[in-house]
């Protein structure tokens, strides 16, 4: 990959630019706010690019099919590909487009955050995330290559999908949840400001998201009604049977079951299945080179570590290191620091 453009100077297409000059590769900005772009090109270095194998849409879809076209009239010969969140109504306008289809590839990296702007840009925001390709049958080969390798260098997991197949999964495991966020985070407005400030982190998790752009996500479930209207029948039928029962200790508690066995369903590190793991939990003291040395150990009998907290106050001369493995791994670790003499507590 010689040289790529990107247009759209915002969190992902500037993610995008720095990853890439991390592998030297350069990357000419381009937006429809003058100072963006010029943020964003500071931030990524030179913007001497040669030839240009590459085009990346990062922009609203409302406004891709225009800004396509002449981006095709200028580089006729380069791969093209958009990042948007939903897939098939930029196909169909890509191929009104004459000669275009053959050289596009629709993509969505799943990722992101909840603020917006090159100034949130980060050059491992794609790291160990699915980045979903969406190549149609008149797609050329060269261009779905080049796509799978900006994906793998941006450290990211390629998948395919089809568009249809694509908005269905995006309206589940992405569209239903900002809806559901918002509609959390609008109940806020009735409480007191007392009450605000004892929210802890159950609430700012559950709303995290419910920060995002107002403008982007209307245009998002605007694209992809279809497909999330269903999801919301089903959502408004759970909670009206849930308020019909609410008196029912019982019903609470199988409505309350059937939402954990749901989040169980979610895929664990890497992608695999999700895992049920063991906790070791080991009291640090507080000062320098104690978390590497802890590293060192699992290091040193081979154990993976999967998650860890740690458990902090300023002040405190302690600390709880809390690392989660596998149950065999877990069983080693706890008895390989045992007689090594840390302070590690029972396994659960």
């Amino acid at each position: 990959m010689r040289g790529v453009r990107i247009i759209g100077s915002g969190l992902i297409g500037t993610s995008i630019a720095l990853a890439l000059a991390t592998k030297g590769i350069p990357v000419q900005m381009a937006d429809s706010d003058n100072e963006r772009a010029a943020l964003a090109q500071d931030l990524v270095g030179s913007a001497d690019v040669g030839e240009v194998d590459l085009v990346v849409l990062a922009l609203p879809t409302s406004h891709l099919a225009p800004v396509i076209a002449h981006q095709f009239s200028l580089y006729p010969k380069s791969a093209f590909i958009d990042v948007g969140s939903v897939k098939t109504k930029p196909l169909g306008e890509v191929e009104n487009i004459s000669g275009l289809a053959s050289r596009f590839c629709g993509t969505h990296p799943m990722a992101g955050r909840e603020v917006g702007g090159p100034e949130a840009a980060r050059s491992d925001l794609f790291e160990g995330r699915p980045w979903i390709y969406t190549p149609s049958p008149s797609c050329d080969l060269d261009v779905i290559s080049l796509v799978i390798e900006l994906i793998e260098l941006l450290g990211a997991t390629p998948v395919k999908m089809t568009a249809k197949e694509h908005d269905s999964a995006v309206a589940l495991i992405s569209h239903l949840p900002q809806i559901g966020a918002s509609l959390i985070a609008k109940q806020l407005h009735g409480g007191p400001e007392a009450w605000l400030a004892l929210a802890g982190q159950g609430v700012k998790d559950t709303t995290r998201i419910a920060a995002s752009d107002p403008a982007l996500w209307r245009e998002i479930i605007s694209m992809n009604r279809e497909e999330i209207r269903p999801l919301l029948e089903n959502l408004s039928q759970d909670l009206d049977h849930l308020i019909a029962n609410f008196d029912d200790d019982r019903a609470v508690e199988t409505f309350i079951e059937e939402g954990r066995a749901g989040r169980g369903r979610i895929p664990g590190k890497h992608g695999g299945r999700a895992r049920d793991y063991t906790f070791v939990p080991i009291v640090l003291e507080d000062k320098p080179g104690q978390l590497a040395a802890l590293f060192q150990e699992c290091a040193e009998i081979t154990v993976n570590i999967e998650d860890l907290s740690i458990e902090h106050s300023p002040g405190q001369f302690t600390g709880l290191v809390t690392l989660a493995l596998s149950k065999d791994d877990a069983t080693r670790l706890a008895e390989h620091l045992a007689l090594k003499g840390w302070n590690v507590h029972p396994t659960r």
